[in-house]
């Protein structure tokens, strides 16, 4: 089994149903991600080499969080920034959270800005 799969399903309840669901929406919205595992979590992968997102389990919710989510501009109400200066996550403390469409909305807009570069 994945490195990663083996993270998600260690995790205790209700984070491994979260981790699990927003996994099965990311494979089923973005097919061509790939479930790696680095820096000790979840990652999902571009073509073997672009980061896309990453899948974190801290304190008391899970964090999907962005790399290049300065360039977003749908849903900005509902990502987190805190003490982070460009990485920005949806975070959710349990399943009835996620709202779907605003979770497959982000994930397009990550695709859509996937190959814009970093700025402040």
């Amino acid at each position: 089994m994945n490195p990663a799969e083996n993270s998600i399903l260690e995790k205790p309840e209700p984070f491994r149903s979260i981790l699990l669901h927003i996994k099965a929406v990311i494979e089923d919205t973005i097919p061509e991600a790939q479930l790696v595992y680095k820096w000790r979590m979840p990652c999902f992968y571009l073509h073997g080499k672009q980061m896309f997102c990453y899948l974190h389990q801290s304190k008391d919710y899970v964090d999907l969080g962005f790399w290049n989510a300065a360039h977003f501009t749908k849903h900005t109400k509902h990502l987190v920034s805190e003490n982070r200066k460009r990485i920005k996550s949806l975070r959710y403390k349990t399943l009835q959270e996620i709202d779907e469409t605003i979770l497959r909305e982000v994930l397009t807009e990550a695709y859509s800005v996937k190959d814009k570069k970093f700025y402040s």
